[in-house]
């Protein structure tokens, strides 16, 4: 075994919250080395978040292109040049990755490229992708692994070399039939951009509805909207077994009820749930525990099982958000220097990028009926919304949870054009502990699509008889 290497702070993978964490220790005068076995920055700026929001922005040009006669400009011969797509978006990618090698020299953390499994405590032996083998041992040691596509055990699908998110924002075509396998927010995601794209796509869901961690109303309207675009959709449904190699063919069969079939595709994209990186990273060696799931065992301070260590991002079993890694940066970097930051007292807001996209923060009406909190509810079309009387994008709706006894604001879902961002408004006034009327009561500009939480507010049911207002 070579030499033992000693630093001050090792980080094992680049994700988003790893990589802020090298950078301000390192600029700080500590020795840092980060281990990354692939992405410079992460899955992120590689082959996640911005890449897929980067098509799908693609993929929304295109729709409104070819909606533009609806809107007074006439097109002809509109066709989408998916090679052109993918060229766009590797081309950002170059571009964040130039930024981060460049962030690692300026900041002074060392980038080692390999991959990393652990053989003691605080020491990691990594495979350098160049060929040799380092040994490192940190005073402190960050976790930072991330996740992957999880592969349901189903005949045959393994073997149909599938595409994940990964893969599928590699493709320079437009699949011809595309099954999405799952109707969580990546298969969401994917199936409305490449259904803009020309491809005609099928989402398989083994549940009975869309998005199955929000609220019927939010599931019911999604399907609608992706339903409307053409997109078949397959709630209750099983795959049973599925024949032959994704991008050459597949024949996939499916079971509903008492009911088996087959049909066949030219792609299948899986999108079924994540797995935790924390196989074969040598953990065992090191004493850090993981729960049932694979996931790092944390405190909510996000202190590992064993001296020294912690955790952050997915692997620590953190909300799957870019946001939320950042978040547990500054959580770790606070708690480094003896701060007592924590994970759960926090607010976390959720944004799927369809079009027109969800955005939730807080409390929705099935947590509230879990956690049996009375709430008052409050709804608005969003065709209520004068500005989507400008636009025609008048799809979905909001709803706003009041506490039953105060007028504290508790959760906020939209459906809508540019909901992350309303939303936004709604989480400060959440973070600010703001009643609800000071947000109703705001004078809030015309023509916005923010101008419809007024009316949104004033929906808001009166407390129970006897609660003083």
């Amino acid at each position: 075994m070579p030499d033992v290497e000693n630093v001050d702070t090792l980080i094992l993978g680049s994700g988003q919250g790893g990589k802020l964490l090298a950078w301000h220790l390192a600029r700080g005068g500590q020795k840092v080395a980060v281990i990354e076995r692939r992405w410079v920055g992460g899955s992120c700026p590689a082959v996640a978040c911005l890449p897929s929001k980067n098509e799908i922005w693609s993929a929304e040009i295109a729709h409104i292109v070819s909606s533009a006669p609806r809107f007074g400009t006439m097109v002809e011969n509109v066709r989408v040049d998916v090679g052109a797509v993918y060229a766009r978006k590797q081309a950002m990618v170059e571009r964040e990755a130039a930024f981060h090698v460049k962030a690692y020299e300026e900041s002074g953390a060392e980038l080692i490229m390999g991959h990393g499994a652990f053989v003691g405590p605080r020491t990691i032996e990594v495979k350098l992708n160049s060929g040799g083998t380092r040994v490192l041992k940190g005073k402190q040691v960050v976790i930072n692994v991330g996740s992957h596509a999880m592969i349901p055990d189903v005949p045959g699908l393994a073997s149909s070399t599938p595409l994940t998110h990964i893969e599928a924002l590699e493709l320079k075509r437009a699949p011809e039939h595309l099954v999405v396998v799952g109707g969580g927010y990546v298969g969401l995601e994917m199936a409305q951009a490449f259904r803009r794209f020309g491809s005609r796509v099928t989402i398989i869901e083994k549940g009975p509805r869309l998005l199955s961690r929000e609220d019927s109303d939010v599931s019911e309207e999604i399907l609608r909207l992706l339903t409307a675009e053409g997109i078949e959709v397959l709630l209750s449904t099983d795959i049973v077994l599925v024949d032959g190699r994704s991008g050459a063919g597949v024949t996939v069969t499916i079971s509903a009820g008492n009911e088996q079939r087959d049909f066949n595709a030219s792609d299948i994209l899986v999108a079924a749930g994540r797995i935790p990186n924390t196989a074969a990273i040598g953990l065992e060696s090191a004493e850090i525990e993981l729960d049932a799931r694979g996931f790092i065992n944390v405190t909510p301070r996000l202190e590992a099982s064993a001296p020294g260590v912690w955790a952050i991002g997915e692997c620590a079993g953190s909300p799957l958000f870019t946001h939320v890694s950042v978040d547990d940066f500054r959580i770790v970097r606070d708690n480094m220097g003896g701060g007592h930051r924590r994970t759960d007292d926090r607010l976390i807001p959720h944004v799927l990028f369809t079009d027109p996209p969800l955005a939730r923060v807080g409390m929705d009406e099935g947590e509230a009926d879990r956690r049996q909190i009375p709430v008052r509810v409050a709804k608005l079309p969003m065709r209520n919304v004068l500005r989507t009387q400008a636009t025609d994008q008048a799809s979905g709706f909001m709803k706003v949870l009041i506490a039953a006894d105060s007028d504290q604001i508790l959760g906020f879902t939209m459906i809508g054009a540019q909901a992350g961002e309303v939303m936004a408004a709604m989480q400060t006034a959440m973070l600010a502990k703001l009643p609800y009327p000071h947000l109703r009561d705001a004078v809030i500009a015309h023509l916005t699509y923010a101008e419809g939480l007024g009316p949104l507010l004033s929906n808001v049911p009166p407390p129970a008889a006897g609660w003083p207002h």
